[in-house]
């Protein structure tokens, strides 16, 4: 394996970190609140209310169900308008982000959804509104499963960075794809698999062990 391609792989696992990074923060900026309203507007919880839930959960569902390469081609013009471009990195992170979004809603809904009734229903008796309940009783006891979801959801975002290099993406899919199967480097293909792997079962072990630790607080 040349110095060239060394240094190729080394730049895409940077690449890679990146989109995985602001993609996941952009993601979870948007995707917690609506897995809270979801979670808050559904029947029977503190703010029922259908029509909303019925809303954010169709579409939530709609995005959810689009295959992440389908989504990938149909948001360029979108990723134009906000970046400028349709390849690249930066690029890469807008259907990252986008992609990533109703995943995060929906594993915030299911983390929120664990937390004990007795819990909430203390937390009214003592006058709370459900704002206050949400932010200082449901999501604190959620915690630990949120900190897991997390980390599956930022290793989800990983694989998807490697599908991003099909569109120019960069980052380690786009190494794969270019030398690795392109020019049927299979040396370089399978480097890159590794990297991807490894860096998966890490953020997963890291999520897991933050989980437990929490968890233990």
């Amino acid at each position: 394996m040349s110095d060239y391609i060394k240094d190729a792989i080394l730049t895409g696992v940077w690449e890679t970190l990146i989109m995985t990074f602001f993609a996941s923060l952009f993601s979870y900026a948007v995707g917690l609140p609506l897995g809270v309203v979801l979670y808050s507007t559904s029947k029977g919880r503190l703010l029922e209310n259908k029509v909303v839930n019925a809303v954010v959960g169709t579409i939530v569902n709609i995005t959810r169900s689009l295959p992440f390469l389908i989504l990938l081609v149909l948001l360029i013009p979108f990723t134009r308008f906000v970046v400028g471009k349709s390849i690249g990195t930066t690029a890469a992170i807008v259907p990252l982000t986008i992609g990533a979004i109703p995943i995060v809603a929906r594993m915030v809904e299911a983390s929120l959804n664990e937390v004990q009734p007795g819990i909430i229903e203390a937390a009214t008796s003592m006058g709370a509104s459900p704002l206050y309940t949400i932010i200082h009783f449901i999501i604190p006891e959620a915690m630990p499963s949120l900190l897991q979801g997390g980390a599956i959801n930022v290793a989800t975002v990983l694989g998807y960075s490697a599908m991003a290099g099909v569109i120019g993406g960069g980052g380690l899919g786009a190494i794969a794809l270019q030398y690795g199967y392109y020019r049927y480097d299979k040396p370089v293909l399978w480097t890159t698999v590794t990297l991807l792997i490894i860096m998966v079962m890490l953020i997963q072990e890291f999520g897991i062990r933050l989980s437990k630790k929490h968890r233990k607080a």
